[in-house]
């Protein structure tokens, strides 16, 4: 009897363990156009059209101050890479690539921001 106990009370443990873990979730939110942050995580800045952008995990923002404002992607601005998660779509024969709401495609060695 008190090894079915103690059977028990470990597989009550383990069960509790495991229910942790599996509950643990990382989310990410991603902030609406127009949010004013104080800092970005290693931005990499794109000139286009005399302005600077810069861009970070997906997000654009456009410099205010000391600060930086979430925007659009400027339309025929060029990175060099994708953000990890973007989907390939095929639309009427066109290879696009979409993250977040934003359109890219492949041009040369790099990918820009079109309009669909």
């Amino acid at each position: 009897m008190r090894d079915l106990k103690i059977v028990l009370a470990v597989l009550v443990l383990m069960g509790a363990l495991f229910s942790g873990n599996a509950q643990r979730k990382v989310v990410k939110t991603y902030p609406k156009h127009g949010t004013l942050v104080t800092t970005v995580h290693k931005p990499k800045i794109v000139v286009y059209k005399n302005n600077n952008y810069y861009y970070a995990n997906g997000i654009w923002y456009r410099p205010k101050g000391k600060k930086y404002v979430v925007c659009a992607a400027p339309i025929g601005i060029q990175i060099r890479k994708l953000p990890r998660g973007n989907k390939v779509v095929v639309i009427n024969g066109r290879k696009l690539y979409k993250y977040k709401g934003i359109w890219y495609k492949k041009k040369g060695r790099g990918y820009i921001v079109v309009n669909v």
